[in-house]
């Protein structure tokens, strides 16, 4: 059976470019279509501007509208801006697309699954419920805020071993999650910014989604509240959490620690092409995870979560942590790339 064709929407921004990058030689999906903004009509080597490099197969590719009427594609990765992605992802989908979009748009729909490929394989179910309700022959499939990423996924085994109460995060998040041109560089160099606009509100309602329970055709949050502080620091690629759980009942550290680094998900059963062998990674060092470091990091590069600082809070069945993920890997184009994997392995693109 031949490649399926793919196109990405927004394909001349920083996460469309690792988009590029990540399904160049990719074994099933193979691009055939992008689309930009101001630079439709040009070559996508052109669209650029020098930001990047682009496949070489891929160079000569026309920049298209984003219109689904000039898309000859099995299947579409959307990373544009959220209010175009609110009017344009369901033109694609009602017009018969698979999206598989990492913008926020519709994230919090009802009908509209919220993924983590290793954490809610099950929640793709929300698919038939969507065509259903809506009448589309496409569907939209959504992965959550790249911060939430980073600690979600570490809480998935800890849920799953001692049940989970509260949880408090701190988020440290790079200067790439906001875009080439999201944050200047005077209030960033030598800073800290202890606020982003909407992130905390993300951050503390997506785990809930995410971790929740599939029943009848919805998702019944999880019963826990997360308490969140996102700020904005100096550093390039990769997100860092400092995270204290609260757990629904005593453990050992070291129960805590195998449940983490013994962690796969169906990604891992299925042995999909982009899921990393493990996609926790618990690091020993007292000062690890690092962005520098860490981020690029991986069997599947900048795919796994890596977590350390692992220690024992002051309050009764509490452990914190430190966790790190690529927001651009991880956090965008490398998670709706596996989730779409998880779709065409489980026979939903067919």
């Amino acid at each position: 059976m031949g490649k399926l064709k793919v196109g990405v929407l927004g394909a001349t921004g920083m996460v469309g470019q690792i988009y590029l990058r990540m399904l160049d030689g990719h074994p099933w999906f193979e691009v055939s279509a992008v689309s930009g903004n101001t630079t439709v009509g040009r070559r996508l080597a052109e669209a650029y501007g020098g930001r990047g490099e682009v496949p070489e197969r891929l160079r000569d590719l026309e920049v298209l509208p984003s219109d689904p009427k000039r898309f000859d594609v099995d299947l579409v990765f959307s990373c544009l801006p959220t209010e175009a992605a609110r009017t344009i992802e369901p033109g694609f989908a009602r017009a018969g697309f698979p999206v598989f979009s990492d913008a926020s748009a519709h994230r919090y729909q009802d009908d509209v699954p919220l993924m983590v490929p290793e954490v809610n394989p099950d929640h793709l179910d929300l698919i038939e419920v969507q065509r259903r309700r809506r009448g589309w022959d496409g569907f939209i499939v959504t992965t959550p805020n790249c911060t939430t990423l980073t600690f979600v996924l570490p809480l998935k085994p800890l849920v799953d071993a001692f049940g989970v109460r509260h949880v408090d995060v701190v988020t440290m998040q790079s200067i790439s999650g906001a875009g080439y041109n999201g944050v200047p560089s005077m209030a960033i160099l030598g800073n800290v910014i202890p606020y982003i606009r909407g992130e905390e509100e993300k951050v503390s309602t997506e785990p809930k989604k995410i971790l929740g329970r599939l029943a009848d055709g919805r998702v019944e949050p999880a019963g826990f509240e997360v308490d969140a502080t996102c700020t904005r620091v100096p550093t390039l690629v990769g997100h860092l959490a400092s995270v204290s759980v609260e757990l629904g009942r005593d453990f050992r550290l070291e129960d805590a620690v195998e449940a983490l680094s013994s962690f796969e998900g169906l990604p891992q059963r299925l042995e999909l092409p982009t899921a990393p062998r493990r996609p926790i990674v618990v690091m020993s060092e007292p000062d690890r995870p690092q962005p520098r470091l860490d981020a690029e990091a991986g069997d599947v590069r900048g795919m796994p979560v890596f977590v350390g600082r692992l220690r024992k809070g002051a309050r009764e069945r509490t452990i914190r942590f430190v966790s790190l993920s690529n927001n651009l890997v991880r956090g965008a184009a490398g998670i709706a790339i596996l989730t779409a994997e998880l779709a065409h392995a489980t026979g939903r693109l067919v």
